[in-house]
């Protein structure tokens, strides 16, 4: 008698990429940290957690900004997610042709010892992270500036064996961790709880961030 594996509770994650992206992110770069030197002009006055001196938060209006690049990057993350839901959801092409999408969108620029705490996004669907700079992590700092996602099921490791100590993916209870590069778009539901390591290392990293959610007419 076979036995049957199925995997009925899973997390969809959606990876993408900007082609050719070193001039665009240079362009963000060069706006991102122009803005940051105006001072408190362009940093979210009021954050919902605590930010730490080595990290800038813009406010959350990016994608209503009208330079190019940032029309440009705001089309590819809108496409990116669009994608995504096609393939994650039930709809029919009509109906996601009428979904209409909403987003508050941001950046950071982390220095050295630069981090950000682990939380989710309670009044989103999805969210995305884009990378602009990765910075220069110190040599041999693995865990540096990760975009770190905890396993969602906290309780599955309350007790370990043999067994369920070797469980590979997607069984595992291991933390999902990304080191980003420029250009890349991860995305992923809004209530995985995420967090950003301390970044250990040289320059800027710096990244784009959104919350976005839907309505049907």
């Amino acid at each position: 008698m076979a036995v049957t594996l199925s995997a009925p509770f899973a997390v969809p994650f959606g990876f993408d990429r900007f082609p050719d992206c070193a001039a665009l992110n240079a362009e963000l770069r060069s706006l991102f940290l122009a803005r940051e030197a105006e001072g408190q002009a362009h940093a979210n006055a009021r954050p919902t957690m605590t930010i730490n001196p080595a990290l800038f938060e813009s406010r959350f209006d990016l994608f209503k900004w009208p330079e190019p690049s940032v029309r440009q990057l705001r089309e590819f993350c809108w496409t990116s997610l669009y994608a995504v839901v096609a393939q994650t959801t039930s709809h029919d092409a009509t109906t996601l042709r009428k979904l209409v999408g909403h987003a508050d969108a941001w950046f950071h620029i982390t220095r050295r010892g630069g981090w950000f705490g682990l939380h989710n996004h309670p009044m989103a669907s999805w969210s995305g992270v884009y990378c602009v700079d990765a910075g220069h992590s110190d040599e041999g700092r693995a865990d540096s500036g990760l975009l770190s996602f905890p396993h969602p099921a906290r309780d599955g490791a309350m007790f370990v064996d043999p067994a369920s100590r070797a469980l590979k993916l997607p069984y595992n209870y291991a933390t999902r961790e990304f080191r980003l590069e420029p250009g890349q778009l991860v995305l992923f539901p809004s209530w995985l709880m995420h967090q950003v390591t301390p970044f250990a290392g040289d320059g800027e990293r710096i990244t784009v961030a959104f919350n976005a959610w839907f309505t049907l007419p």
